[in-house]
Protein backbone atom coordinates (compact mmCIF):
# COMPACT_ATOMS: atom_id res chain seq x y z
CA UNK A 1 0.00 0.00 0.00
CA UNK A 2 2.85 2.40 0.76
CA UNK A 3 6.12 3.18 -0.89
CA UNK A 4 8.57 3.58 1.97
CA UNK A 5 11.47 4.74 -0.15
CA UNK A 6 10.97 8.46 0.52
CA UNK A 7 12.76 9.88 3.55
CA UNK A 8 9.56 10.86 5.44
CA UNK A 9 8.03 7.42 4.84
CA UNK A 10 11.23 5.61 5.81
CA UNK A 11 11.52 7.70 8.99
CA UNK A 12 7.94 6.84 10.00
CA UNK A 13 8.50 3.15 9.33
CA UNK A 14 11.65 3.09 11.46
CA UNK A 15 9.82 4.84 14.30
CA UNK A 16 6.93 2.35 14.22
CA UNK A 17 9.31 -0.59 14.18
CA UNK A 18 11.33 0.73 17.09
CA UNK A 19 8.24 1.48 19.19
CA UNK A 20 6.82 -1.97 18.52
CA UNK A 21 10.16 -3.60 19.31
CA UNK A 22 10.08 -1.79 22.67
CA UNK A 23 6.68 -3.32 23.42
CA UNK A 24 4.41 -0.44 22.44
CA UNK A 25 1.46 -0.34 20.05
CA UNK A 26 2.37 1.90 17.12
CA UNK A 27 0.62 2.65 13.83
CA UNK A 28 0.67 5.11 10.98
CA UNK A 29 -2.35 7.33 11.47
CA UNK A 30 -4.80 9.64 9.78
CA UNK A 31 -4.29 11.30 6.43
CA UNK A 32 -1.33 9.25 5.30
CA UNK A 33 -3.38 6.06 5.71
CA UNK A 34 -6.30 7.59 3.83
CA UNK A 35 -4.08 8.70 0.97
CA UNK A 36 -2.24 5.38 0.84
CA UNK A 37 -5.50 3.45 0.53
CA UNK A 38 -6.57 5.80 -2.26
CA UNK A 39 -3.31 5.23 -4.13
CA UNK A 40 -2.13 8.78 -3.51
CA UNK A 41 1.34 9.78 -2.30
CA UNK A 42 1.02 11.08 1.29
CA UNK A 43 2.61 14.47 1.92
CA UNK A 44 3.57 13.57 5.47
CA UNK A 45 3.42 10.63 7.83
CA UNK A 46 2.12 10.67 11.40
CA UNK A 47 2.58 7.95 13.99
CA UNK A 48 0.13 7.12 16.81
CA UNK A 49 1.17 5.01 19.78
CA UNK A 50 0.31 4.05 23.33
CA UNK A 51 3.77 5.21 24.42
CA UNK A 52 3.58 8.39 26.49
CA UNK A 53 5.49 11.49 25.37
CA UNK A 54 8.03 10.83 28.11
CA UNK A 55 8.50 7.26 26.88
CA UNK A 56 8.93 8.45 23.28
CA UNK A 57 11.60 10.94 24.29
CA UNK A 58 13.38 8.36 26.40
CA UNK A 59 13.32 5.82 23.59
CA UNK A 60 14.57 8.15 20.84
CA UNK A 61 16.70 10.47 22.96
CA UNK A 62 16.31 14.08 24.00
CA UNK A 63 18.55 15.36 21.21
CA UNK A 64 16.45 13.77 18.47
CA UNK A 65 13.05 14.72 19.85
CA UNK A 66 11.09 17.95 20.08
CA UNK A 67 8.27 18.53 22.54
CA UNK A 68 6.40 20.95 20.29
CA UNK A 69 2.99 19.49 21.11
CA UNK A 70 3.65 17.77 24.39
CA UNK A 71 0.52 19.21 26.03
CA UNK A 72 -1.51 17.26 23.47
CA UNK A 73 0.75 14.23 23.59
CA UNK A 74 2.71 15.02 20.43
CA UNK A 75 6.48 14.64 20.13
CA UNK A 76 8.54 15.31 17.01
CA UNK A 77 11.15 12.68 16.25
CA UNK A 78 13.93 13.78 13.92
CA UNK A 79 15.09 11.19 11.41
CA UNK A 80 16.82 11.35 8.06
CA UNK A 81 14.18 13.54 6.44
CA UNK A 82 14.08 17.34 6.57
CA UNK A 83 11.21 17.54 9.06
CA UNK A 84 10.52 15.63 12.29
CA UNK A 85 7.86 12.91 12.28
CA UNK A 86 4.98 13.66 14.63
CA UNK A 87 4.48 10.88 17.15
CA UNK A 88 1.20 11.26 19.07
CA UNK A 89 0.09 9.31 22.10
CA UNK A 90 -3.39 7.78 21.78
CA UNK A 91 -5.73 10.16 23.55
CA UNK A 92 -9.29 11.09 24.37
CA UNK A 93 -10.20 14.77 24.22
CA UNK A 94 -11.99 16.76 26.87
CA UNK A 95 -14.49 19.55 26.19
CA UNK A 96 -13.87 22.17 23.50
CA UNK A 97 -14.97 25.38 25.20
CA UNK A 98 -13.36 27.63 22.55
CA UNK A 99 -14.70 25.73 19.55
CA UNK A 100 -11.21 24.95 18.35
CA UNK A 101 -9.02 22.95 20.78
CA UNK A 102 -9.79 20.58 23.64
CA UNK A 103 -9.48 22.08 27.12
CA UNK A 104 -7.59 18.99 28.24
CA UNK A 105 -6.66 15.55 26.99
CA UNK A 106 -6.11 12.20 28.61
CA UNK A 107 -4.20 9.29 27.20
CA UNK A 108 -6.13 6.28 25.99
CA UNK A 109 -6.08 3.46 23.49
CA UNK A 110 -6.21 3.15 19.71
CA UNK A 111 -9.99 2.83 19.46
CA UNK A 112 -10.62 5.82 21.69
CA UNK A 113 -8.12 7.84 19.69
CA UNK A 114 -9.83 6.93 16.42
CA UNK A 115 -13.28 7.85 17.73
CA UNK A 116 -12.24 11.34 18.83
CA UNK A 117 -11.05 12.23 15.30
CA UNK A 118 -13.10 14.23 12.80
CA UNK A 119 -14.04 12.07 9.80
CA UNK A 120 -14.11 8.33 9.27
CA UNK A 121 -11.67 8.53 6.37
CA UNK A 122 -9.18 10.18 8.76
CA UNK A 123 -9.76 7.72 11.60
CA UNK A 124 -7.83 4.83 10.09
CA UNK A 125 -4.61 3.27 11.36
CA UNK A 126 -2.12 1.15 9.48
CA UNK A 127 0.43 -1.25 10.93
CA UNK A 128 3.23 -1.29 8.34
CA UNK A 129 5.03 -4.14 10.12
CA UNK A 130 2.04 -6.51 10.05
CA UNK A 131 0.61 -4.87 6.89
CA UNK A 132 -2.80 -4.51 8.52
CA UNK A 133 -5.33 -1.66 8.37
CA UNK A 134 -6.99 -1.01 11.74
CA UNK A 135 -10.46 0.47 11.28
CA UNK A 136 -12.67 1.22 14.29
CA UNK A 137 -14.93 3.77 12.57
CA UNK A 138 -15.92 2.44 9.15
CA UNK A 139 -13.39 4.51 7.29
CA UNK A 140 -12.60 1.88 4.65
CA UNK A 141 -16.25 1.59 3.65
CA UNK A 142 -16.54 5.36 3.33
CA UNK A 143 -13.38 5.49 1.26
CA UNK A 144 -14.88 2.90 -1.06
CA UNK A 145 -18.15 4.87 -1.21
CA UNK A 146 -16.26 8.16 -1.58
CA UNK A 147 -18.03 9.80 1.34
CA UNK A 148 -16.90 12.32 3.94
CA UNK A 149 -18.74 11.33 7.11
CA UNK A 150 -18.26 12.62 10.65
CA UNK A 151 -17.27 10.06 13.26
CA UNK A 152 -20.19 9.62 15.65
CA UNK A 153 -22.61 12.54 16.09
CA UNK A 154 -21.88 15.17 13.38
CA UNK A 155 -23.23 17.97 15.57
CA UNK A 156 -20.85 16.99 18.33
CA UNK A 157 -17.85 16.67 16.01
CA UNK A 158 -18.49 19.99 14.27
CA UNK A 159 -19.48 21.74 17.48
CA UNK A 160 -16.20 20.73 19.10
CA UNK A 161 -13.97 22.22 16.43
CA UNK A 162 -15.35 24.65 13.86
CA UNK A 163 -12.34 24.24 11.58
CA UNK A 164 -13.67 20.77 10.80
CA UNK A 165 -16.29 22.37 8.57
CA UNK A 166 -13.65 23.69 6.20
CA UNK A 167 -11.74 20.42 6.39
CA UNK A 168 -14.82 18.54 5.23
CA UNK A 169 -15.17 20.86 2.24
CA UNK A 170 -11.49 20.45 1.42
CA UNK A 171 -11.56 16.67 1.56
CA UNK A 172 -14.69 16.46 -0.55
CA UNK A 173 -13.41 18.95 -3.14
CA UNK A 174 -9.86 17.65 -3.44
CA UNK A 175 -10.77 13.95 -3.37
CA UNK A 176 -13.96 14.20 -5.40
CA UNK A 177 -16.05 12.81 -2.51
CA UNK A 178 -19.55 13.65 -1.32
CA UNK A 179 -20.36 14.92 2.16
CA UNK A 180 -22.99 12.70 3.76
CA UNK A 181 -26.32 14.31 4.61
CA UNK A 182 -26.13 14.55 8.42
CA UNK A 183 -22.57 15.90 8.25
CA UNK A 184 -23.56 18.54 5.69
CA UNK A 185 -26.56 19.49 7.84
CA UNK A 186 -24.29 19.98 10.85
CA UNK A 187 -22.00 22.20 8.80
CA UNK A 188 -24.95 24.35 7.76
CA UNK A 189 -26.05 24.60 11.37
CA UNK A 190 -22.65 25.82 12.60
CA UNK A 191 -21.52 27.75 9.49
CA UNK A 192 -21.92 31.18 11.07
CA UNK A 193 -19.52 30.17 13.84
CA UNK A 194 -16.60 29.32 11.57
CA UNK A 195 -14.97 32.64 12.42
CA UNK A 196 -14.13 31.44 15.93
CA UNK A 197 -11.33 29.69 14.07
CA UNK A 198 -8.22 31.82 13.61
CA UNK A 199 -7.67 33.62 10.34
CA UNK A 200 -4.43 31.73 9.86
CA UNK A 201 -6.22 28.38 9.95
CA UNK A 202 -9.04 29.56 7.69
CA UNK A 203 -6.48 30.94 5.26
CA UNK A 204 -4.51 27.69 5.30
CA UNK A 205 -7.61 25.69 4.38
CA UNK A 206 -8.57 28.12 1.62
CA UNK A 207 -5.07 27.99 0.16
CA UNK A 208 -5.27 24.23 -0.09
CA UNK A 209 -8.78 24.26 -1.56
CA UNK A 210 -8.35 27.03 -4.09
CA UNK A 211 -4.86 25.88 -5.00
CA UNK A 212 -6.12 22.47 -6.10
CA UNK A 213 -7.99 20.95 -9.02
CA UNK A 214 -11.00 20.80 -6.71
CA UNK A 215 -11.28 24.61 -6.44
CA UNK A 216 -14.58 24.88 -8.41
CA UNK A 217 -16.18 22.14 -6.30
CA UNK A 218 -14.91 23.81 -3.14
CA UNK A 219 -16.65 27.07 -4.03
CA UNK A 220 -19.90 25.24 -4.76
CA UNK A 221 -19.75 23.33 -1.47
CA UNK A 222 -18.85 26.44 0.52
CA UNK A 223 -21.89 28.18 -0.97
CA UNK A 224 -24.17 25.20 -0.43
CA UNK A 225 -23.26 24.89 3.25
CA UNK A 226 -23.48 28.61 4.02
CA UNK A 227 -19.78 28.98 4.73
CA UNK A 228 -19.00 31.13 1.70
CA UNK A 229 -21.04 34.12 2.82
CA UNK A 230 -19.24 34.06 6.16
CA UNK A 231 -15.63 33.74 5.02
CA UNK A 232 -15.96 35.51 1.65
CA UNK A 233 -18.77 38.06 2.15
CA UNK A 234 -17.88 40.15 -0.92
CA UNK A 235 -18.41 37.25 -3.32
CA UNK A 236 -21.83 37.70 -4.88
CA UNK A 237 -23.89 34.60 -4.17
CA UNK A 238 -26.29 34.93 -7.08
CA UNK A 239 -26.50 32.03 -9.53
CA UNK A 240 -24.61 34.12 -12.06
CA UNK A 241 -21.94 35.21 -9.58
CA UNK A 242 -21.32 31.69 -8.31
CA UNK A 243 -21.27 30.30 -11.84
CA UNK A 244 -18.62 32.84 -12.82
CA UNK A 245 -16.56 32.12 -9.70
CA UNK A 246 -16.57 28.38 -10.32
CA UNK A 247 -15.69 28.83 -13.99
CA UNK A 248 -12.79 31.07 -13.07
CA UNK A 249 -11.55 28.68 -10.41
CA UNK A 250 -11.57 25.80 -12.86
CA UNK A 251 -9.86 27.82 -15.58
CA UNK A 252 -6.73 28.57 -13.53
CA UNK A 253 -4.29 25.98 -14.80
CA UNK A 254 -2.16 24.75 -13.25
CA UNK A 255 -4.14 25.33 -10.03
CA UNK A 256 -2.82 28.25 -8.03
CA UNK A 257 -4.38 29.88 -4.97
CA UNK A 258 -3.23 33.45 -5.64
CA UNK A 259 -4.19 33.41 -9.31
CA UNK A 260 -7.56 31.87 -8.44
CA UNK A 261 -8.39 34.55 -5.87
CA UNK A 262 -7.19 37.30 -8.20
CA UNK A 263 -9.29 36.02 -11.09
CA UNK A 264 -12.41 35.76 -8.95
CA UNK A 265 -12.01 39.09 -7.15
CA UNK A 266 -11.24 40.92 -10.37
CA UNK A 267 -14.33 39.57 -12.11
CA UNK A 268 -16.97 39.36 -9.39
CA UNK A 269 -16.28 42.16 -6.91
CA UNK A 270 -17.78 45.62 -7.28
CA UNK A 271 -14.75 46.97 -5.41
CA UNK A 272 -11.84 44.56 -5.91
CA UNK A 273 -9.42 46.68 -3.90
CA UNK A 274 -11.67 46.62 -0.86
CA UNK A 275 -12.25 42.88 -1.27
CA UNK A 276 -8.52 42.19 -1.43
CA UNK A 277 -7.94 44.21 1.72
CA UNK A 278 -10.67 42.36 3.58
CA UNK A 279 -9.61 38.89 2.47
CA UNK A 280 -5.96 39.66 3.12
CA UNK A 281 -6.78 40.52 6.71
CA UNK A 282 -9.34 37.77 7.29
CA UNK A 283 -7.25 34.96 5.77
CA UNK A 284 -3.91 36.34 6.96
CA UNK A 285 -2.26 36.60 3.57
CA UNK A 286 1.45 37.18 3.28
CA UNK A 287 2.69 40.46 1.87
CA UNK A 288 3.65 38.65 -1.33
CA UNK A 289 0.17 37.15 -1.73
CA UNK A 290 -1.53 40.51 -1.22
CA UNK A 291 0.78 42.25 -3.70
CA UNK A 292 0.43 39.50 -6.29
CA UNK A 293 -3.37 39.53 -6.15
CA UNK A 294 -3.42 43.33 -6.42
CA UNK A 295 -1.03 43.37 -9.36
CA UNK A 296 -2.98 40.68 -11.19
CA UNK A 297 -6.24 42.57 -10.85
CA UNK A 298 -4.74 45.92 -11.86
CA UNK A 299 -2.95 44.55 -14.92
CA UNK A 300 -5.49 42.06 -16.23
CA UNK A 301 -6.86 44.24 -19.01
CA UNK A 302 -3.37 45.24 -20.14
CA UNK A 303 -2.24 41.67 -20.84
CA UNK A 304 -5.61 40.75 -22.36
CA UNK A 305 -5.29 43.66 -24.80
CA UNK A 306 -1.51 43.40 -25.21
CA UNK A 307 -1.76 42.87 -28.96
CA UNK A 308 -3.57 46.21 -29.30
CA UNK A 309 -1.59 48.36 -26.86
CA UNK A 310 1.77 50.10 -27.23
CA UNK A 311 4.67 47.95 -26.07
CA UNK A 312 5.61 50.66 -23.58
CA UNK A 313 2.32 49.96 -21.76
CA UNK A 314 2.66 46.17 -21.80
CA UNK A 315 6.39 45.84 -21.12
CA UNK A 316 6.37 47.05 -17.48
CA UNK A 317 3.77 44.38 -16.65
CA UNK A 318 5.86 41.60 -18.18
CA UNK A 319 8.97 42.43 -16.14
CA UNK A 320 7.23 42.75 -12.80
CA UNK A 321 7.68 40.18 -10.06
CA UNK A 322 4.18 38.72 -10.23
CA UNK A 323 3.78 38.51 -14.00
CA UNK A 324 3.02 34.76 -13.97
CA UNK A 325 0.14 35.27 -11.54
CA UNK A 326 -1.12 38.17 -13.63
CA UNK A 327 -1.08 36.07 -16.80
CA UNK A 328 -2.70 33.05 -15.13
CA UNK A 329 -5.54 35.16 -13.70
CA UNK A 330 -6.06 37.00 -16.97
CA UNK A 331 -6.12 33.77 -18.93
CA UNK A 332 -8.72 32.29 -16.58
CA UNK A 333 -10.87 35.39 -17.05
CA UNK A 334 -10.51 35.27 -20.82
CA UNK A 335 -11.44 31.58 -20.95
CA UNK A 336 -14.42 32.11 -18.66
CA UNK A 337 -15.81 35.08 -20.58
CA UNK A 338 -14.93 34.06 -24.12
CA UNK A 339 -12.62 37.03 -24.65
CA UNK A 340 -9.80 36.62 -27.17
CA UNK A 341 -6.56 35.26 -25.73
CA UNK A 342 -4.39 36.68 -28.51
CA UNK A 343 -2.89 39.36 -26.27
CA UNK A 344 -2.15 36.89 -23.50
CA UNK A 345 -0.55 34.48 -25.95
CA UNK A 346 1.61 37.30 -27.26
CA UNK A 347 2.79 38.03 -23.72
CA UNK A 348 3.69 34.39 -23.15
CA UNK A 349 5.59 34.25 -26.43
CA UNK A 350 7.64 37.34 -25.69
CA UNK A 351 8.54 36.15 -22.20
CA UNK A 352 9.56 32.75 -23.56
CA UNK A 353 11.35 33.85 -26.72
CA UNK A 354 12.82 37.28 -26.16
CA UNK A 355 16.22 37.50 -24.47
CA UNK A 356 16.36 39.62 -21.30
CA UNK A 357 18.11 42.51 -23.04
CA UNK A 358 15.22 42.76 -25.49
CA UNK A 359 12.42 42.22 -23.02
CA UNK A 360 13.88 44.76 -20.60
CA UNK A 361 16.54 46.84 -22.39
CA UNK A 362 18.80 49.20 -20.47
CA UNK A 363 17.49 52.74 -20.04
CA UNK A 364 19.03 55.10 -22.58
CA UNK A 365 18.38 58.18 -20.45
CA UNK A 366 18.39 58.20 -16.65
CA UNK A 367 18.20 60.80 -13.94
CA UNK A 368 21.97 60.73 -13.69
CA UNK A 369 22.19 61.46 -17.40
CA UNK A 370 20.16 64.62 -16.95
CA UNK A 371 22.12 65.69 -13.88
CA UNK A 372 25.38 65.35 -15.79
CA UNK A 373 23.88 67.57 -18.50
CA UNK A 374 23.34 70.27 -15.87
CA UNK A 375 19.66 69.80 -15.04
CA UNK A 376 18.55 70.10 -11.45
CA UNK A 377 16.59 67.10 -10.10
CA UNK A 378 12.91 67.75 -9.52
CA UNK A 379 9.39 66.36 -9.96
CA UNK A 380 9.54 66.98 -13.70
CA UNK A 381 12.36 64.43 -14.06
CA UNK A 382 9.89 61.56 -13.65
CA UNK A 383 7.57 62.56 -16.48
CA UNK A 384 10.45 63.39 -18.80
CA UNK A 385 12.20 60.09 -18.20
CA UNK A 386 8.92 58.17 -18.61
CA UNK A 387 8.35 59.82 -21.97
CA UNK A 388 11.84 58.88 -23.14
CA UNK A 389 11.42 55.31 -21.95
CA UNK A 390 8.10 54.97 -23.78
CA UNK A 391 9.64 56.33 -26.97
CA UNK A 392 12.57 53.94 -26.63
CA UNK A 393 10.37 50.88 -26.10
CA UNK A 394 7.94 51.80 -28.86
CA UNK A 395 10.75 52.32 -31.38
CA UNK A 396 10.03 56.02 -31.84
CA UNK A 397 13.69 56.88 -31.25
CA UNK A 398 16.80 55.02 -32.33
CA UNK A 399 19.63 56.69 -30.40
CA UNK A 400 20.51 57.99 -26.97
CA UNK A 401 20.88 61.51 -28.32
CA UNK A 402 17.29 61.45 -29.55
CA UNK A 403 16.19 60.44 -26.08
CA UNK A 404 18.15 63.27 -24.53
CA UNK A 405 16.56 65.72 -26.93
CA UNK A 406 13.07 64.60 -25.92
CA UNK A 407 13.89 64.85 -22.20
CA UNK A 408 15.49 68.30 -22.48
CA UNK A 409 12.63 69.59 -24.57
CA UNK A 410 10.10 68.43 -21.98
CA UNK A 411 12.15 69.88 -19.12
CA UNK A 412 12.37 73.26 -20.84
CA UNK A 413 8.68 73.25 -21.60
CA UNK A 414 7.75 72.48 -17.99
CA UNK A 415 10.21 75.04 -16.58
CA UNK A 416 8.77 77.71 -18.87
CA UNK A 417 5.34 76.43 -18.08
Amino acid sequence: MFDFTSLPAADALRIVRRLQAAGFVAYLAGGCVRDGLLGLAPKDFDVATDATPEAVRELFGQRRTLAFGASFGVIGVQGEGPSPTEVATFRCDGTYSDGRRPDHVRYGNAEGDARRRDYTINGLFYDPVADVVVDFVGGRADLASRIVRAIGDPNLRIGEDKLRMLRAIRFAAMLGFKIDGPTAAAIRQFAAQVTVTSGERIGAEMRRMLGSHGAPIAIELLADTGLLRVIWPDLEETPEGLAMATRLAGAVQPPDFVACVAAICGATSADPRRTVERLSEAWRWSTEEREAVGEAIRHRDIVVQADRLPWSVVQPVLIQRYRNTTLAAAEAWAISTGVSRTGIDQCHQRIANWPPERLDPAYWVTGQTLIELGHRPGPNFKSALAAVRAAQLDGQIATVSEGISIAESLLRRESNG
